[in-house]
């Protein structure tokens, strides 16, 4: 009977802090952009969550505002993988 109350018990403390972390806020798009952001403006880039109903990528300007683009926006597709390639690039050396 106590190895059942631990093990409950422990089952309980461990699914609780795995939900802690399935539950954390994920950035989605409601609005996109279409207006190019110069390439020295921006820091970041990375695709919404896979759970977003927009697919689309997040840009964070040198300021820390975020821009949302489409998918399809041949301009943010071709930012995403330059800043990709860059990344990996300083990564091997």
């Amino acid at each position: 009977m106590k190895t059942l109350c631990l093990s409950l018990g422990l089952l309980l403390v461990v699914a609780s802090e795995a939900l802690q972390y399935s539950t954390s806020p994920v950035k989605c798009c409601n609005v996109v952009s279409n207006t190019r952001v110069p390439r020295n403006k921006v820091s970041s880039i990375k695709k919404t969550h896979n759970s977003c109903m927009k697919k689309g990528f997040i840009v964070k300007t040198v300021k820390g505002k975020l821009i949302c683009f489409d998918q399809s926006f041949e301009w943010a597709k071709n930012l995403y993988k330059q800043i990709r390639n860059a990344e990996g690039n300083r990564l091997q050396q």
